[in-house]
Formats: structure tokens, C-alpha cells, sequence
């Protein structure tokens, strides 16, 4: 049965769904990247307190691990999107095209938050203060992949009517 563009339907439904894969995937290279960079702070941190016989901050381990909501972000957007398929699976160039630059924006939101994460894990060892005003700072970096994650969901929702 030929489709859009000489495409059978299963090649439609493939392609759909890797785009909906990248949604994830994309989203938690920047949640590798920005973990790895809180992570080798904290580690960093937690060895100066060491060093200087002071209590280690546990909450260095929220900031570590606060660039991974993203990835769960994209994994919203991938089932959305799997939950509409096979039926709307001739909107698959959307589907590839919001899995790549949805998972790239959310993925960026996930590596920058690491990044200001490790300076609020440096910051929180040295003085011990902050702590609320640093988590602030990485809520406003996970906006921007929460702002992805929700236009997303309406998008790919929207097409439930159309497809």
C-alpha cells in the first residue's frame, strides 16, 4: 500500500517511532553530559571538605543528579508520541524533526543545568550557604525543557484529530 511520498505504511510507522525514540535518546546525552559535569564537581567538592575536615554537603548529590529530569522529559514526549501511532503515522518528518531539535533543546537544558550545577556544588561546599538560591538557578534552566516537554505533548496531542 503506497503513502506519502512512495512510503508503505509500516516504513511510516518505523520512522515514526524513531522519532519518538529520538525524543529520548537525544534528551540523555545532555543528561550524561550535564551529570558527568555535576558529578565531577560533587566528587571534587565532597574531596576539599575532606580535606579540610569539614561536613561534606549531601545535597551536592541533588545537584549531581538534577539534569536527569530531562531525560524522563523526553520519555513523556516518546510515549505521546508512540500513543497516537499507527494512526497518525503520516506526520512522521514532525515526529523525526521534534525528536531531534525537542531532544536537542531539552538535551542542551540538561548539560547547561550540569554545568551550573557543578558551580552550585562548588559554591555550597566552600560556604555552606546558598543551597535554595543555587536549586533556583537550576529551576530555571529545567524550564526550558519543561517548556519543550509541554508544547510537545499539545503538538503531537493535536494530531490525534487530525491523523
Amino acid at each position: 500500500m503506497e503513502s506519502m511520498g512512495g512510503l508503505d505504511k509500516s516504513t511510516m510507522v518505523a520512522l515514526s517511532q524513531a522519532g519518538a525514540y529520538l525524543f529520548i535518546t537525544v534528551a540523555a546525552l545532555g543528561s550524561v553530559m550535564g551529570t558527568g559535569a555535576a558529578g565531577s564537581a560533587a566528587v571534587g567538592a565532597w574531596k576539599k571538605c575532606y580535606l579540610q575536615n569539614k561536613q561534606a554537603p549531601f545535597q551536592l548529590v541533588i545537584f549531581a543528579g538534577a539534569p536527569l529530569s530531562q531525560t524522563i522529559y523526553g520519555m513523556i514526549l516518546m510515549f505521546v508520541t508512540l500513543g497516537i501511532l499507527p494512526g497518525a503515522s503520516n506526520f512522521w518528518p514532525l515526529f523525526l524533526i521534534g525528536g531531534v531539535f525537542g531532544g536537542l533543546a531539552m538535551g542542551l537544558s540538561a548539560w547547561w543545568q550540569g554545568i551550573a550545577a557543578a558551580g552550585a556544588c562548588d559554591a555550597l561546599a566552600e560556604s555552606g550557604k546558598g543551597f535554595t538560591n543555587y536549586l533556583m538557578i537550576l529551576g530555571i534552566i529545567e524550564t526550558v525543557a519543561i517548556f519543550v516537554m509541554a508544547f510537545g505533548i499539545v503538538l503531537i496531542s493535536g494530531l490525534k484529530q487530525v491523523g
